[in-house]
């Protein structure tokens, strides 16, 4: 089990796009902790964070990026969840988080 993230700052629209392809679970989850809270100690902005690539999401993940909205929400910004495949969603759906995050696609 692994994941890729890629990311690039759009400083005109001020958001970081991010793509995360591979699994996020217990065993990839702090990779993906410490990627995000490096980003957030670049730049507080908005996230988009492309799931279209992800193939599974548990828990462990999900804490992750909590974590990471708390702290953006600190100074008024959010997480753009976009385009999860329909199991991804259904994770975001069951748990409620798809009223915390804004879920796109």
């Amino acid at each position: 089990m692994s994941i890729n993230i890629n990311s690039k700052l759009d400083s005109q629209n001020s958001f970081w796009d991010i793509n995360l392809e591979g699994e996020l679970d217990v065993s990839t989850a702090d990779k993906l902790k410490e990627y995000l809270h490096g980003l957030v100690e670049q730049e507080v902005v908005d996230m988009k964070i492309n799931l279209s690539s992800l193939e599974y999401i548990d828990s462990t993940g999900l804490g992750v990026m909590i974590g990471v909205l708390k702290k953006l929400r600190t100074n008024d910004k959010e997480i753009y969840i976009i385009n999860p495949k329909s199991n991804v969603k259904k994770i975001f759906t069951i748990t409620g988080l798809d009223k915390i995050f804004k879920v796109e696609g």
